[in-house]
């Protein structure tokens, strides 16, 4: 399963696609803007792209493009320059930039589980009893995953070298963890499939599994974000940009092998590089895509980040979420 890895690599190589020069100072655009990630938890993005389900939604009078991003960080800089209007991108970044006064609102889940801690074959971890004073990895500091295995961890006992513990934590980007792991620079990862599939190909021990993990099939991985400033002055749009979004979950759930296929041409297309099938159908088991998201869940999560002093003040997101089911054109 060496082979997988190749393909993986060049994940870290997006190619981010050009926009055709959208007017963020106009109340009406002509172009709709779509970001997402070239990874599974993304599937919802792709499928639309490729069944123009967004196109549909919006109408002749609306060109729809769409741009990839590596990580949060430049999806949530981008949604906040106004070089996308609306896409896919992790809890995390959504809630700590919204605690730092972002505009930007939770329109609907997209995927949630898939994040699963691994220890290296040489680490000589074999259960949570053998952590010690080993090191983990996670993609950033206090990213989903990041909270997701402090929470967990805090609740056996076990805490970071961060705020008194002995487990050291460095981050990096999944596609190098292989490599980390084979040279001993790092025992343990926290990471989101299907890069946990590849690990385990690849010799990885699974030490937590997503059922077992902190918010692992409660918490949505993904997420359908856009800014409150098009909700007020673009309504009937973001109405149409939902409902494009469920249609593309119901297709998802009820044709899965052929999202998979279309997960896997859109990876290759963008990175032009081809997954591994059988990878992808491993990481599709831990993976669910739904619309649902829990605003209790998101506010639990939250607090969590706050009390692994990830977040300096307490926040309060009762307004993060537009509460499923609304129209947000019925309720201007």
């Amino acid at each position: 399963m060496k082979k997988t890895l190749s393909a993986l690599f060049f994940l870290t190589a997006i190619l981010v696609l050009s926009a055709c020069g959208s007017d963020s100072s106009s109340g009406s655009k002509d172009e709709v803007v779509i970001g997402y990630f070239p990874n599974i938890d993304h599937v919802p993005a792709m499928v639309a792209k490729e069944k123009q389900y967004f196109e549909e939604a919006f109408g002749e009078d609306k060109e729809v493009t769409y741009k990839t991003f590596p990580d949060g960080g430049a999806f949530m800089t981008a949604l906040k320059t106004g070089d996308i209007d609306a896409g896919f991108v992790g809890p995390g970044p959504v809630m700590n930039n919204y605690a730092n006064g972002a505009d930007v609102k939770i329109l609907a889940g997209a995927s949630s589980g898939g994040t699963v801690v691994v220890a290296s074959e040489q680490s000589g971890i074999e259960s949570l009893e053998d952590l010690g004073d080993h090191t983990f990895i996670t993609p950033g500091v206090g990213c989903t995953h990041d909270v997701q295995m402090e929470t967990f961890l805090k609740e056996q006992g076990i805490t970071s070298a961060r705020i008194g513990g002995t487990l050291k934590h460095v981050t990096g980007n999944p596609a190098q963890y292989q490599a980390m792991f084979e040279s001993g620079k790092v025992d343990l990862a926290a990471v989101p499939e299907p890069w946990a599939s590849t690990l385990v190909a690849n010799g990885a021990k699974i030490i937590v599994d997503t059922d077992e993990i902190a918010y692992g099939t409660t918490l949505p991985n993904t997420v359908l974000v856009t800014s409150g400033k098009l909700i007020e002055e673009q309504s009937e749009l973001v109405d149409q940009l939902t409902a494009a979004h469920e249609k593309s979950v119901a297709f998802i759930n009820e044709n899965p092998e052929e999202a998979q296929t279309i997960a896997v041409d859109s990876i290759e297309e963008i990175t032009n590089q081809r997954m591994d099938e059988s990878i992808i159908a491993s990481a599709w088991e831990r993976v669910s895509y739904t619309t649902e998201v829990n605003a209790e869940v998101i506010q639990a999560f939250a607090d969590s980040s706050h009390d692994l002093q990830f977040l300096k003040e307490k926040p309060e997101f009762d307004e993060l979420v537009v509460p499923q089911g609304t129209e947000v054109g019925s309720a201007q």
